[in-house]
């Protein structure tokens, strides 16, 4: 038999009892199964397991074996279903003249240019990818520039959990449970000054210390 030529990529789905196969595009992966081809051979043995498990002894034996599974699914039975499962599936693939890849025909491949869409991308579709990486790079550079913070004093020393009773705070200047100063010690909380070891009143607002 002539050698099959057709993508590397491929899953054997055979059993004792007939022959299926799955082929994959080499860029994008799709798959393409073919029909399942009953296995004579694979039948015969089934009906030769039926009978021993009746019938017990060594024929249960030799149709239970690992040998005549594999005898029923190899040989030219299963070279020749292989080669049919070439012959159905591989009219939707194409392989590409400068990297060798076989690629699908309706995702993977440029008609007008004769090639994969790796070596001779559609161009309306890098226009479209394009366009839509520069409107994300755009959002995230006004993003960027834009002033998030209005209302927000982001000078004022804040702590996001509560050292008293461990309750979020969520930018208090006070615990929201407990009512305890979330000011870092040695720090005013009212303007956030630092206040000079056993002074009793903030030197810049006179707020209690």
């Amino acid at each position: 038999m002539a050698a099959i030529e057709f993508v590397q990529n491929y899953d054997d789905l055979s059993t004792d009892q007939g022959f299926q196969f799955k082929f994959y595009c080499d860029r994008c992966g799709n798959g393409f199964q073919s029909h399942f081809i009953a296995n004579k051979v694979g039948m015969a043995g089934g009906i030769l397991r039926a009978a021993g498990g009746l019938l017990g002894g060594i024929l249960g034996s030799a149709g239970d074996s690992a040998y005549e599974i594999q005898r029923a699914v190899g040989g030219p039975a299963h070279d020749k279903a292989l080669k049919e499962a070439v012959q159905e599936i591989k009219p939707l693939f194409n392989q590409c003249r400068r990297c060798g890849q076989w690629v699908c025909q309706d995702i993977c491949w440029n008609k007008e240019k004769g090639l994969c869409k790796q070596c001779a991308p559609v161009l309306s579709e890098e226009i479209a990818s394009a366009q839509a990486n520069a409107a994300s790079q755009q959002i995230y550079e006004k993003a960027m520039a834009a002033d998030l913070t209005q209302g927000i004093d982001v000078t004022q020393a804040t702590a996001a959990q509560c050292p008293n009773c461990g309750a979020e705070t969520s930018g208090a200047k006070f615990c929201p449970e407990c009512g305890a100063s979330l000011a870092p010690k040695g720090v005013c909380s009212k303007c956030s000054a630092k206040i000079p070891a056993g002074a009793k009143f903030c030197p810049e607002c006179g707020a209690r210390a």
